[in-house]
């Protein structure tokens, strides 16, 4: 399974972007998908997650209420809407593909990474 994300940019505070994390290789609905970054100098964090139906979502509590996850398994897609964005948000993003999962916080548990896209948020 290739994984391949885009989207990412420079927004000032307060801003949005949408990312994009386009599947190859393998049947898209048989994939949970997440989103995770990693910020200067820090680990990489779980965002969110979602279901290969859709139909179960998580986030971490930094991005709930501001972050949307979803997916649209046609084009084999996930997105992850950003808005609200904070300097704080600022890191590379990275898709994320769990083969047979329901969706998980656990960064061990994805078997497929996508490349990375960088989002700074300046303030």
């Amino acid at each position: 399974v290739q994984l391949q994300a885009s989207g990412g940019g420079l927004v000032q505070a307060g801003g949005s972007l949408r990312l994009s994390c386009t599947a190859s290789g393998r049947p898209f609905s048989t994939l949970a998908m997440g989103w995770f970054r990693q910020g200067p100098g820090k680990e990489r964090e779980f965002v969110a997650a979602i279901d290969w139906s859709g139909t179960r979502i998580y986030y971490t509590d930094a991005v709930k209420g501001r972050f949307t996850i979803s997916r649209d398994n046609a084009k084999n897609t996930v997105y992850l809407q950003m808005n609200s964005l904070e300097p704080e948000d600022t890191a590379v993003y990275y898709c994320a593909g769990d083969l047979g999962g329901d969706g998980s916080r656990v960064r061990e548990d994805y078997d497929y990474w996508g490349q990375g896209t960088l989002v700074t948020v300046s303030s």
